[in-house]
C-alpha cells in the first residue's frame, strides 16, 4: 500500500500554491515545468530568473538543507557557476518536505547539447573538480544516507554488487568484473577527505556556446574519497577526451580503479534489472560495463 507521501502529485498548481503561501512577493510570476527536471527533485521555472526544486521522495530531503548551507560557501572558490539558493521553503499545501528556490542558470544539459570540443570540455570539467577538491573540507558532510554513501568505502555496495554479478553471469565478463571489484575493494583513499560532487553526469553539466558553462545538482555532494566523481570518464568521454580528463586530474591509480568500480557497480545493478526493466537502459549499461572493463585491462 502506498504512503500518502508517495501519492503526492508535484505539479505546477502545487508550486503556485506553495509560492503564494510562503513567498507572496513572487505570486504573480509564471510557473512552468523544466523539460529535464531530474529524478531526485522536480524542477520548475519561476519567472525568468528563478527555479523551484522539490524533493520527489523522503530519502532526498536531507539534500535540501545541505545545499542551502554549503553551496554559497563553495561557489566563490569555483571556476564555474553552481546553483545559488535564494530561499528555503517549508512544508505546506499537502507537500510534506522542505524545498528550495534557486537562481536560474542558462544553458542546456550536456546530454542534449552540442559540444564544440569534447576534449576541451573534459579538461574544463577536470579543472573544476581540482578546484572543488582544493576547498577546505573541514566540517563538510561525510558520506552517509544523505548522499547514498558516495565518497565512502565501496564495501557498502559489496553485497549488492555480488548479487548483480550472479544475475549477469553469462551475459557479461563476470570474471573480469569480479577482479576489478576485488581490486577496488582492496584500495582506499589515503589522503584527507576532499569535496566531491557525487553525481558528475552529463545531465548535471550545462553547456552554453558549445562549452561547459555550469555544474548543477550537488544533492549527493560531500567530503571523502573523490573516486565517485570519475564515472564521467566512461559515461561521457572516450579516447582523447578521456585521456585528457585523466591527465588533468592529479589522482593516483587506486583512485581511478575505484572510479571504475563505482561506474561498474551502477551499470551492473541497472543491467541486472535491479533498478527497473527499461530495455534501452539495460543495453546501455551492458555496453558501459564492457567499456569500463576494456579500459581497466589496458
Amino acid at each position: 500500500m502506498s504512503s500518502p507521501a508517495e501519492e503526492i502529485v508535484i505539479d505546477v498548481p502545487l508550486v503556485r500554491r506553495l509560492v503564494a503561501e510562503q513567498f507572496p512577493q513572487w505570486t504573480d510570476l509564471p510557473v512552468r515545468p523544466v523539460a529535464f527536471g531530474g529524478w531526485d527533485n522536480r524542477t520548475f521555472r519561476l519567472g525568468d530568473h528563478m527555479t523551484v526544486r522539490l524533493p520527489s521522495a523522503a530519502h532526498y530531503v536531507r539534500q535540501v538543507e545541505k545545499e542551502q548551507r554549503w553551496l554559497p560557501l563553495l561557489a566563490p572558490h569555483l571556476p564555474l557557476p553552481i546553483p545559488a539558493p535564494l530561499a528555503l521553503g517549508r512544508p505546506g499545501e499537502g507537500y510534506p518536505w522542505p524545498w528550495s528556490v534557486y537562481r536560474w542558470r542558462e544553458g542546456e544539459i550536456a546530454t542534449h547539447a552540442v559540444i564544440d570540443d569534447v576534449t576541451a570540455f573534459a579538461a574544463a570539467l577536470a579543472a573544476f573538480l581540482i578546484k572543488l577538491q582544493a576547498i577546505d573540507a573541514d566540517g563538510g558532510p561525510p558520506p552517509g544516507a544523505h548522499n547514498f554513501f558516495r565518497g565512502g568505502p565501496l564495501a557498502v555496495y559489496d553485497e549488492q554488487t555480488r548479487r548483480a554479478l550472479d544475475a549477469l553471469d553469462g551475459t557479461i565478463d563476470t570474471a573480469a568484473a569480479r577482479d576489478l571489484w576485488e581490486e577496488a575493494l582492496s584500495s582506499e583513499w589515503s589522503g584527507s577527505p576532499v569535496w566531491f560532487h557525487g553525481d558528475v553526469a552529463s545531465g548535471n553539466l550545462l553547456v552554453e556556446g558549445g562549452r561547459l558553462s555550469a555544474v548543477i545538482d550537488f544533492g549527493t555532494s560531500g567530503v571523502g574519497d573523490p573516486a565517485c566523481d570519475l564515472s564521467i570518464a566512461w559515461t561521457m568521454f572516450k579516447g582523447e577526451s578521456r585521456e585528457v580528463f585523466r591527465a588533468v586530474l592529479p589522482l593516483d591509480e587506486g583512485t581511478w580503479t575505484r572510479g571504475r568500480a563505482w561506474t561498474l557497480w551502477k551499470a551492473m545493478i541497472v543491467a541486472a534489472g535491479m533498478m527497473g526493466n527499461d530495455r534501452l537502459e539495460i543495453e546501455r549499461s551492458r555496453c558501459l560495463i564492457a567499456e569500463v572493463l576494456s579500459d581497466h585491462a589496458r
